[in-house]
């Protein structure tokens, strides 16, 4: 190679060629030079000092926006009593049983909301009522009763909202008359339970409360509605003319006909939300709300009773002793009052009363008998802890509570004393002279709240009267705790 081309080749390797990899030589900047990059990650936001506000179950949204969603929650109630029975009481080993301590499960649930848009809703609520070891279960199965609950539908509605003023919907749904408390939140509650005044009809012709049909709803200002027509499902009484007492009236398995039911509120001051149809027990002091409300359910030839004795002999057919047929009118009015007291940061304290009024209209001398969680076996309608909870006449109930200053146990434990007063007056309850019996049941106790609703205890204790022998009342006891929580 001759001296040129060496020269050349020198040349081209310092400079670069195009088959080189290519260098841009940047000049340097001018000035001090950046501070270098720390050698460790930068430490952690300190963690928040109490947990965020609960609300309202898990949202999922299906929509960029939010506006599709599906809401759910999940609660449940877990009871322990102690009961002082009602004579004659058998317990589950059919003998005798003057008390005993039981444990159950009131209630537990999930429920579900989903909007689609903004005038589309739905709503489905599934869960088992009234479980413990001796009731809640499906009569007849080899497992025996109490065992494996049926978990069934409890609401199944669409609704679709026509204005601004009114939403129609139907399904399985719980817009009833006649009061407040019959499309009550269960898990909100100001005592341990509602009364049972509230519900005339309950899984005689309805579901749980629950009836199959249609609705409207709304609100107009401070005008509260809703108005349902439903059918009446095929009662469980199992009765026939042959089987009544005379001049006693039951529900009529024959009746199928529509039940027309209502209720109106004016709300004076803080307006509720009215997504779903359950109405709120207490709001802790987070709103002002005072309501005054109206209502009513209709059911044409919903009871019978036969008039006389049974006839002698017997016509082949036993539906074809004569009956007569009574409609079943029930009104109602009540108040609810909710309320903030001292508002500062260290009391944050509030004041919650509800009282209602019923005038049952059910053919002669009805009178249903019940008892929540009923420890006693048989078919005695005086078994275990049950009493008169509503007949042909009325009955009225109150329940009020209190919410003590945050600062008796700090702001992580709240105490809500309450109390809790039903009287009935009923035309089938009489003494032997002929004198009618009044009811009178007395609940108090208290709600520990851990996390407002969401986690509570309630320790609760009744005074409830013994009909066994209705010239002689005597008062049993029954003190129930109850754990509840919502997720």
């Amino acid at each position: 190679m001759t001296t040129f081309l060496r020269l050349k080749l020198a040349a081209l390797l310092l400079l670069g060629t195009p088959l080189a990899h290519a260098q841009i030589i940047v000049p340097p900047t001018t000035g001090k030079a950046p501070d270098p990059a720390p050698a460790t990650a930068p430490a952690p936001a300190p963690a928040p000092t109490k947990s965020a506000p609960y609300a309202g179950g898990m949202k999922i949204s299906i929509s960029p926006d939010g506006s599709k969603y599906v809401r759910i929650m999940t609660a449940h109630q877990l009871w322990v009593r102690y009961n002082e029975n009602n004579s004659g009481t058998l317990s589950a080993e059919e003998e005798p049983r003057s008390d005993q301590i039981d444990f159950g499960i009131r209630r537990s649930r999930v429920l579900l909301v989903a909007q689609l848009n903004p005038r589309f809703l739905v709503v489905t609520q599934l869960g088992i009522n009234g479980q413990s070891t001796i009731s809640g279960g499906a009569p007849g199965e080899p497992t025996g009763p109490g065992k494996k609950p049926q978990f069934y539908i409890h609401d199944a509605l669409v609704e679709y909202k026509v204005s601004q003023y009114m939403s129609a919907g139907g399904g399985l749904h719980y817009y009833n008359g006649i009061s407040r408390q019959t499309s009550f939140a269960a898990f909100s509650l100001i005592t341990l339970d509602v009364p049972g005044v509230q519900s005339p009809s309950l899984d005689a012709i309805d579901q749980t409360g629950r009836g199959i049909g249609v609705y409207v709803r709304g609100r107009v200002k401070k005008f509260d509605y809703r108005l349902s027509v439903n059918d009446a499902f095929r009662t469980n009484t199992g009765s026939t003319p042959a089987t009544l007492t005379t001049n006693v009236a039951q529900f009529n398995p024959r009746s199928r006909g529509k039940i027309w039911q209502g209720y109106f509120d004016v709300e004076l001051l803080d307006k509720e939300l009215n997504l779903v149809p359950f109405a709120v027990g207490n709001y802790l002091g987070a709103k002002r709300v005072f309501d005054i409300g109206a209502g009513f359910l209709y059911h044409a030839g919903g009871l019978y009773s036969r008039p006389t004795d049974n006839p002698t002999p017997q016509p082949a057919r036993v539906w074809d002793i004569p009956y007569n047929r009574h409609d079943m009118r029930v009104l109602s009015a009540d108040i609810f009052f909710d309320t903030p007291v001292d508002t500062t940061a260290r009391n944050q304290t509030a004041f919650t009363v509800y009282a209602a009024a019923y005038d049952y209209r059910m053919g002669p001398n009805y009178v249903r008998y019940g008892g929540t969680l009923n420890p006693g076996t048989g078919s005695a309608a005086l078994r275990g802890n049950a009493v008169p909870m509503l007949g042909t006449g009325t009955a009225q109930t109150i329940q009020t509570g209190f919410l003590l200053p945050k600062k008796l146990l700090g702001p992580k434990v709240r105490l809500q004393p309450y109390a809790g007063y039903i009287h009935g007056r009923y035309e089938g309850l009489r003494r032997t002279d002929g004198r009618l019996q009044d009811v009178h049941i007395l609940d108090g106790g208290v709600n520990v709240l851990l996390d407002g609703h969401q986690a509570k205890i309630t320790l609760n204790y009744r005074a409830r009267p013994d009909f066994t022998n209705i010239d002689n009342l005597n008062y049993r006891p029954e003190a129930t705790m109850q754990l509840q929580v919502i997720l």
